[in-house]
């Protein structure tokens, strides 16, 4: 009777944690994502250049690597915001290129609600059916590098097919990584808030680019 009551207990404090960290991942999720947007809309009203591929994989990563080296401090959430924030200044040329095109507002918006739908859906469903997603793993840490190598090729050797390519299998990917990371927080596989922010924002930051140019590639005569 005590090792039931001890094993009930065990759960519940297991449960009030699990919850813990998904309520703190979508408030932080939220922030930086407002955060993001500000500094995309700045970036996107003063007209600023794109910084390039070199240091945007430069900035991308050394923010990373300094999120994931102090997660579990004040820094972490520091560095969360100061690589969403970057991540949404290399945002705002892309915005500016499509805006530019003939129905371009349209091409955004449709990315937008795309994007939005596709994670409420995804996010919903993990939550809800609270299925383990965690096979996936291996298979989506493989695509990810497979598509982030092709499409440094495509930027590199100007292949524009292989750049489409490339965004297509980055929709099913990030789709992916948001039902994983989703499953991953549900049954106690990420702990840290922080990085559970970090990525399902890099999946919500590439499902949106990734439909940006599908949306924008169909729709540019």
């Amino acid at each position: 009777m005590e090792n039931r009551v001890t094993a009930l207990g065990r759960s519940e404090a297991s449960t009030l944690s699990t919850n813990k960290v998904i309520r703190n991942t979508y408030m932080l999720l939220s922030m930086t994502l407002a955060f993001s947007a500000l500094t995309a809309g700045v970036s996107l009203s003063l007209g600023l250049p794109h910084p390039g591929i070199l240091i945007t994989l430069v900035g991308y990563f050394g923010l990373l690597f300094l999120t994931t080296k102090f997660r579990n401090s004040g820094l972490g959430v520091l560095f969360v915001f100061a690589l969403t924030g970057f991540m949404g200044y290399t945002l705002g040329p892309i915005l500016s290129y499509y805006l530019a095109l003939p129905n371009g507002s349209q091409v955004v918006m449709q990315a937008m609600g795309g994007t939005a739908a596709i994670f409420l859906g995804l996010s919903a469903y993990a939550l809800t059916t609270r299925k383990d997603f965690s096979f996936m793993g291996g298979f989506l840490m493989v695509g990810i590098l497979v598509a982030f190598l092709a499409g440094l090729g495509a930027v590199f050797f100007e292949m524009p097919g292989l750049s489409l390519a490339v965004s297509a299998m980055f929709v099913l990917l990030m789709s992916g990584l948001i039902l994983f990371e989703t499953s991953n927080i549900i049954h106690g596989g990420e702990t840290n808030y922080v990085m559970a922010t970090v990525s399902l924002y890099v999946s919500i930051y590439n499902l949106f680019t990734s439909l940006l140019h599908l949306l924008g590639f169909a729709s540019n005569d």
